[in-house]
């Protein structure tokens, strides 16, 4: 060290207490008394006119702070940030829907944000995540439980409160459903567990509030009865009607092969879902080992329109039942071909939320009244129930049903065996589909190729 600046420091060592006998915690302190020996240093260097660093002049503890009149004033830091747990809930819903990993439907983004905004009307936008309690997401699940059907439809405008006070006024009766309700909650306790996995929070308040559904899943849809089948398939659509757009349920000379017509037939025959069909391109219906078949996907179409599934498991191949073939599907599908069309049933519009299915499925309803096949528990979804009755009938192995109806396995330890194999061949697939027969139901007055098959 020279020796003016010993002169000045009067002393050749620097002693300081650390305070603790904590090793830990004399390691963390350890930095801060190493920066004000620094310091000293620096104010010692400054006051004999030597060059210095004014980054390293600060105040320490113990002393007040100096002024160096050659030395230009510190920057103030910049107002620390919001701590992350005292985030406020529309912050952090908004965060939860901006994450890019979320790759949601419309359907799903008109979900996400109708439960938003309920949330911040019950809680308030500004409130901290952290504020919310149990208790009351007790009284959110509460007031849901009083929530009318379809009420951003019906009461547009209105805070969640005042649409239930409304629906009281009027002596609404139709609530929404459990399922619909835990639906909601469902929604908001994955931005809770959202929150939890990006620090924010360190437990769901919403955990456990779920309502026990009284109606059971399998009770939620029924299959059509084979009397409402017949109905159904001996309407004027199938046997004679005027047109099959506002005339389809009035008897008369046209038999039109469209939509409408094929829409129920493929439902009950290959268990594929509504949207499923109506997305289908004219490609998606292909020869695979000498099987026709229609391919299920998802992505990007050949016309540049989004094809969505349900889920994983709903991207397969399942082969076209004889009794559609012998109804004349195959002829239909290469009639499309012929004619340029790249969807097969160009007809069908998007819906508001992008699907095809929107239009057909409020038409199947009013078809229901209109053939008197109408009743409780039945919808279009029903033809699925009455597939999965079909293979049971049938006896068909249970890997094979849960393929061809593109349904998931239940976790029970069938799902890392379906990672090993190739799976089954389009003629296994075929024999196990074409299994599935509905006796009662008698289609001959709709064929082209003949009398049906027997097995």
């Amino acid at each position: 060290m020279p020796t003016d600046l010993l002169t000045v420091w009067k002393g050749g060592e620097v002693w300081r207490s650390l305070d603790t006998d904590s090793y830990a915690m004399a390691l963390r302190r350890i930095h801060r008394i190493a920066a004000d020996v620094e310091s000293e240093f620096e104010r010692t260097r400054a006051s004999i006119g030597r060059l210095t660093d004014p980054a390293l002049i600060v105040t320490t503890l113990d002393d007040p702070p100096i002024s160096l009149p050659w030395a230009p004033a510190a920057p103030q830091p910049p107002a620390p940030p919001t701590p992350s747990n005292r985030r406020t809930i529309g912050d952090v819903y908004d965060r939860f829907i901006a994450d890019p990993k979320h790759q949601w439907s419309k359907r799903t983004q008109i979900a996400h944000a109708t439960t938003r905004k309920w949330v911040v009307e019950v809680f308030g936008e500004q409130t901290a995540l952290t504020d919310i309690t149990r208790e009351g997401c007790r009284d959110f699940v509460a007031l849901l439980r009083e929530m009318p059907k379809s009420a951003h439809q019906r009461f547009p405008d209105m805070t969640i409160k005042e649409v239930v006070a409304a629906a009281k006024a009027r002596g609404e009766t139709r609530l929404i459903s459990t399922a619909n309700l835990n639906a909601y909650v469902n929604r908001f306790g994955g931005v809770m567990n959202w929150a939890i996995n990006e620090g924010y929070l360190d437990r769901n308040p919403l955990k456990g509030l779920k309502l026990p559904d009284p109606v059971k899943k399998r009770d939620k849809r029924n299959p059509f009865s084979p009397e409402q089948l017949r109905r159904i398939f001996d309407a004027p659509i199938y046997t004679g009607c005027r047109d099959d757009a506002n005339g389809y349920a009035i008897p008369g000379d046209q038999r039109p092969r469209r939509a409408r017509f094929w829409v129920p037939l493929i439902a009950l025959f290959s268990g594929l879902r509504l949207n499923e069909i109506c997305q289908l391109e004219v490609s998606d219906v292909r020869e695979i080992d000498g099987i026709a078949c229609f391919n299920v996907t998802s992505g990007v179409s050949l016309t540049g329109d989004e094809k969505r599934v349900k889920t994983n498991a709903s991207e397969r191949v399942v082969p076209v039942h004889d009794e559609l073939i012998r109804c004349g599907f195959l002829a239909f599908a290469a009639s499309q071909r012929l004619c340029g069309e790249t969807n097969l049933f160009p007809e069908l519009p998007f819906g508001h939320l992008g699907y095809r299915s929107t239009a057909i499925s409020r038409w199947f309803s009013r078809f229901l009244e209109n053939a008197g096949a109408a009743a409780p528990l039945t919808c279009f979804h029903s033809f699925r129930h009455n597939f999965r009755d079909g293979l049971r009938e049938a006896k068909i192995d249970r890997d094979l049903a849960l393929l061809l109806g593109g349904w998931t396995t239940d976790g029970k330890g069938t799902a890392v065996a379906d990672n090993y194999g190739s799976g089954y061949q389009p003629r296994a697939l075929a024999e196990a589909l074409n299994a599935v027969r509905f006796p009662a139901l008698n289609l001959d007055h709709l064929a082209v190729l003949g009398p049906r098959r027997e097995t």
